[in-house]
This record gives structure tokens, C-alpha cells and sequence, in this order.
């Protein structure tokens, strides 16, 4: 790769001057500091992509001992910017930038006592054609070029096993560890409706932010406190509680608005900053938002595999391979075990807040296979987010939202098909749907382009209101 040179506003160096690094051109960083790591008396970096998601996270991991931290976001972009070509995917960007920012900040805070091995960056991966796959091989490529930061790991879990948490903690607590985890996705989806739900009718301008902030933080205390014990009544009790506070900040004189879907790559829907605040633009212009979740590509990942398990089943079956059967039925049982637990949890969950206030339920990753082979336009053969965006879309459809909102970086494969698919049906069935590419850069017509939108979706609420 030749010599890189620091120098800019941040001095991620070891002296003012600029540091020229010459690169080896092993490959042996990547596979001993990628990985799966201790995390004991280690500091975890969590990425902010999903704001209390990402926190909910972190406070879970430190209720299991790990000192977890979600870093600021967005506020080392040029520095992402910097030390990247281009060709990669604006997560990739923004999330380079965090972690260089950050370790920025604690150079210069710590001064000698800095050191590296103190940090494992959090940055899973998934297979696949998706480009978040090689976030992590890059990132790691980037962090060698300072020789300061050569030492920071990067804990890489994969989509290949579900995520699985094995080696990061003591074994015996790796099952809890998960479940609370994913508790706390599920928990973090569940504010953001609620917060999606009431600040369109709110009785006073700010006070659904200055609720939800807050509401945060009782979740986060309450994953800490009560997660490593399991103790899932309280935390649900706490969560309750703030679902009915919520109802009473809705003011029931205002009528109900056009409902708007928002489906797409899982960081830039999730992530406001580098969306921009899509959300809250369209709810400005009139809309109620539903974004899709978080826990929908979980659950996604063990379905996937599951499903990859029975055709390695069927295929061993059909040549004898016996050894080979053994581990695709062991495959059935941990996905599909896996599977049950976050279905079942995940409509315990929704099935008790929503008796409590209307909010929009996940749907089942089985029920979008069914949706897309009912109406043969993809196949989950293809294993990327392009089969939950088609599938979500037309559930939409189905279940009477005025229109959709496609959200994903510049040049995103995934999503590019999916619009390239999406887009003609839409126009057939005469439901307003808008893609929304990001870099970050603005585009001049953004605004307009969004307004237009509404003003459709407002025309559509006027001739069918919320009709499935």
C-alpha cells in the first residue's frame, strides 16, 4: 500500500509531527487481532449505529462485568472520510471515523498512559455480498497503519454462526450473556415505536424527546442492574411503565396522520445522523413513521441459517454423507432453538406493551419468505437485506400504509435491487414510494423530493385512509 501520512486536526501520531508508516503486506493482523477476544478488563467500543439499541447493549455487557461503552458518532467523519477511497460504503466511513476519533480523544486525554490493549472495537460481519463483511478487515488495515493503535482488537462476531457470543466471556455465562442481549434489541425496537408513535401527536413540541432520553436511561439502569440475573419481569415492569407514561403525552385531538414504512440497510435507516433525520423530516411533512427494527435481521440471521441447515440436510441425505448429516441436524437444532427463543420473546414483549398502546408488532421472518414466494418476486436463496426490504414493503401494502420510504448508502447493491424491483410494482398498485440514497454529501433536491412524497402520501390517506 506504500507510505501513508497523518497529519490533519486530529494527531492520531505519537509526536506533532506527521508519522509515515510503511506497510509489510502481511495478512497476519488480520486473522490475530480479528476475531474473538476476552473481553475481561478489557473497554468494548460499541459503534453507535441504533441510539438506545446501541446503549441498551452496552449497559447489558456491563451488568455481565464488561466496561462497555457506545462511542460518539459522526463527529470524526472527516477522518472516516479521510482514510478511506470512496468505493466504500458510507457506514464503513462513518464508522472508520468514529473509532479513529475516539482513540484520538484518548491519546490525548491519557498522554502516556495510553495503551491500546486496553480496547476491543466491536465490529461484527456478515457473508455474503454485502460489503459490511469487510468493514472490519479494512478497518483493521487502517488501525495498523498507526503504530500506536496497531494493538487495539477488533471483535468480529459473524452472521455464520448467529452471532454467537462464545469466547468473549466465561462459558458458562455465554448463554445469558445472549438472551439478556437480545432482550435488550427487542426492548430498544419497542422505544423506538414508542417514540415514532406519540412525538407526531405530542402535546407540546420536545417533550417526546426529552421523554424518551430519559426513558433510556431507566432501561439502560435496569439492563445493568437486573439483566445478568435474568430478571426479565422487572425489566419488562420498568418497560411498562414508560409505555404508559408515553400514552399520556399524546394529545387525542389531534387526528390520526398518513402511516409511512421505512424499510432499507439496516445503518442508515437505523442511524439519524447519517439519514439525516428522515424521520423527523417526514414527520414534519405530516407522516407517522414506522421503521423497521432492529431484531428483524436477528431473527433474520437464525432463520437464515436454519434454512441453510435443512437444505445441507436434504442434500446429505441424498448422498449418504453421514458424518456430514450429523452436523447439519446439530445446525437445525441450534439455529432453530435459536430461532423459537427470539420469536418467543420478542411477541411476549410486543404482546405487552401493545396492550397498553397501539404499536406496529415485528412480523415473523417465515411469514416475508411466504410474501415473496406468494408473489414469486425474490428469494431468500439470495441471502441479503434485499429479501426483508421487498417482503416488508408489500406487508406494508397489506397492511395499509400510505407509502414507503427505501433508505440506503449510495451505490448499496442490496437496496438497488430492491428499488429496482419494488419501484415498478409500486407505481402499479398506485402506493407512494420514495428511495432515499445517502453519502455524505446533501443532495440539493432532498427536500423537495420528500415533500413531493408527502404530498402524495397525504392523497393516498385521503382516498383509502389506513385500509389494508
Amino acid at each position: 500500500m506504500g507510505t501513508l501520512k497523518v497529519n490533519c486536526s486530529h494527531q492520531i501520531q505519537s509526536s506533532p509531527q506527521a508519522v509515515e508508516v510503511k506497510e509489510t503486506g502481511s495478512f497476519e493482523s488480520l486473522t490475530k487481532n480479528v476475531g474473538r477476544f476476552d473481553l475481561k478488563d478489557k473497554i468494548l467500543l460499541i459503534p453507535e449505529m441504533n441510539r438506545i439499541g446501541g446503549h441498551l447493549l452496552a449497559a447489558t455487557f456491563r451488568g455481565f462485568g464488561i466496561h462497555a461503552k457506545v462511542m460518539e458518532t459522526f463527529r470524526g467523519l472527516d477522518l472516516g472520510l479521510k482514510y478511506t477511497s470512496g468505493k466504500e460504503c458510507y457506514p464503513c466511513q462513518i464508522t472508520m471515523g468514529d473509532i479513529l476519533h475516539f482513540l484520538d480523544g484518548e491519546k490525548q486525554r491519557l498522554g502516556d498512559a495510553f495503551n491500546a490493549e486496553d480496547y476491543v472495537y466491536f465490529m461484527p460481519e456478515s457473508d455474503g455480498p454485502c460489503r459490511f463483511g469487510m468493514y472490519n478487515k479494512f478497518q483493521r488495515i487502517v488501525l495498523d497503519s498507526f503504530p500506536e493503535l496497531s494493538r487495539v482488537k477488533i471483535g468480529a462476531l459473524t452472521a455464520e454462526d448467529a452471532y454467537s457470543l462464545v469466547g468473549l466471556i466465561d462459558k458458562n455465562r455465554v448463554s445469558d450473556l445472549r438472551k439478556t442481549a437480545y432482550l435488550s434489541v427487542v426492548v430498544g425496537d419497542i422505544l423506538d415505536r414508542l417514540l415514532w408513535r406519540i412525538r407526531p401527536y405530542e402535546k407540546e413540541a420536545g417533550m417526546t424527546d426529552r421523554f424518551i432520553e430519559t426513558s433510556m436511561a431507566i432501561m439502560e439502569d435496569a439492563f445493568e442492574g437486573q439483566g445478568s440475573r435474568r430478571d426479565f419481569k422487572r425489566i419488562l415492569h420498568e418497560l411498562e411503565k414508560i409505555v404508559e407514561k408515553g400514552r399520556d403525552i399524546i394529545d387525542p385531538d389531534i387526528p390520526p396522520k398518513p402511516l409511512i414504512g421505512v424499510v432499507g440497510e439496516i445503518y442508515l435507516r437505523s442511524h439519524i445522523h447519517a439519514n439525516q433525520d428522515l424521520i423527523r423530516v417526514l414527520e414534519k411533512y405530516g407522516a407517522e413513521v414506522v421503521n423497521a427494527s432492529i431484531a428483524e435481521w436477528m431473527n433474520y440471521i437464525s432463520y437464515d441459517g436454519l434454512r441453510t441447515a435443512r437444505a445441507q440436510l436434504r442434500f446429505n441425505l441424498k448422498n449418504m454423507r453421514l458424518r456430514e448429516l450429523k452436523k447439519s441436524l446439530q445446525k437445525i437444532l441450534s439455529f432453530g432453538g435459536d430461532l423459537y427463543y427470539k420469536e418467543y420473546w420478542q411477541k411476549k414483549v410486543y404482546s405487552r406493551v401493545t396492550t397498553l398502546l397501539r404499536l406496529k408488532h415485528d412480523h415473523r421472518v417465515a411469514e416475508l419468505e411466504r410474501v415473496l414466494e406468494r408473489h414469486d418476486l425474490f428469494t431468500f436463496d439470495v441471502s441479503t437485506e434485499t429479501c426483508l426490504s421487498i417482503a416488508g414493503i408489500l406487508k406494508c401494502i397489506q397492511e395499509g400504509y400510505n407509502g414507503v420510504v427505501n433508505v440506503y448508502p449510495f451505490t448499496c447493491m442490496p437496496s438497488t435491487a430492491t428499488s429496482a424491483i419494488v419501484r415498478p410494482l409500486m407505481n402499479r398498485l398506485g402506493v407512494p414510494y420514495l428511495d432515499t440514497p445517502y453519502d455524505s454529501s446533501i443532495q440539493p433536491g432532498r427536500e423537495a423530493a420528500l415533500r413531493t412524497f408527502m404530498y402524495q402520501a397525504h392523497q393516498h390517506w385521503k382516498r383509502h385512509g389506513r385500509r389494508a
